[in-house]
């Protein structure tokens, strides 16, 4: 399928997040991720291969840096309504994430770890942002992710689980028992988790530096403390 002049200046707008909201659409570059996408139930709208359209046509579609064999474009799947949370699983909350690349990482890693949900700020990076998309590997089309005010979320979420934040003065995750079903909350890049939520938070969880020369190391990037949190939380639950 050859994209036409209505094709290219869609694609070219789903760079932009005002635009796939109002159409309902996303791109998806790269073959292995677009088989991911159709066997997760994802409804793809148009294909358009590398093979059939020229080189030429395929770098002016695509919005990679490195344009892939394959451009497709998708509908975004209608978000599931907030369900109370389960007693026996782990929820993430995310405050404030900007970077695609840390918010894709965080959905791949979730999905490796059996995140039952993923819940955002609304001022966190948009998941069908093209970075993201490519950055989780197939795990975005497979793991539940919502956006919703996080401080109603917490209060909402106090009712059934307990309520973790990472902070430097938080106990020390490796010696403290935790829950197998929790929500924790991962705080901004820049800023970590803001006061307002923190009021909110149950328990406060730091990951210790294990390097004593400590000169120049203040903080873990937020995708690797996520996947070292989330590693902890399951570890305990199936091994005590």
């Amino acid at each position: 399928m050859t994209p036409s002049k209505a094709d290219i200046k869609l694609i070219k707008s789903l760079d932009k997040k005002k635009f796939r909201n109002l159409h309902g659409l996303f791109i998806i570059e790269g073959e292995k991720l677009l088989e991911e996408a159709l066997n997760s139930g994802i409804e793809v709208k148009k294909v358009f291969k590398r093979e059939e359209i020229g080189a030429e046509l395929m770098s002016r579609i695509s919005l990679l840096s490195s344009p892939s064999p394959v451009v497709a474009i998708a509908k975004m799947p209608f978000e599931k309504p907030f369900e109370a949370p389960d007693k026996e699983e782990l929820y993430l909350a995310l405050e404030s994430i900007k970077d695609p690349g840390n918010m894709g990482t965080i959905i791949r890693m979730a999905e490796w770890f059996g995140v039952k949900a993923i819940y955002c700020s609304p001022d966190c990076v948009d998941i069908y942002n093209p970075k993201v998309v490519q950055s989780t590997m197939g795990s975005l089309f497979r793991v539940k992710v919502s956006y919703i005010e996080l401080e109603e979320l917490v209060v909402m979420a106090k009712k059934s689980i307990p309520v973790y934040g990472t902070f430097m003065d938080g106990k020390n995750i490796y010696q403290t028992k935790l829950p197998k079903g929790a929500l924790v909350i991962m705080g901004s890049e820049s800023h970590g988790i803001s006061p307002q939520l923190e009021k909110r938070i149950s328990e406060k969880i730091h990951i210790p530096s294990f390097y004593k020369k400590r000169s120049g190391i203040d903080s873990l990037n937020v995708a690797i403390a996520t996947s070292v949190v989330c590693s902890e939380f399951k570890r305990q639950s199936v091994f005590g």
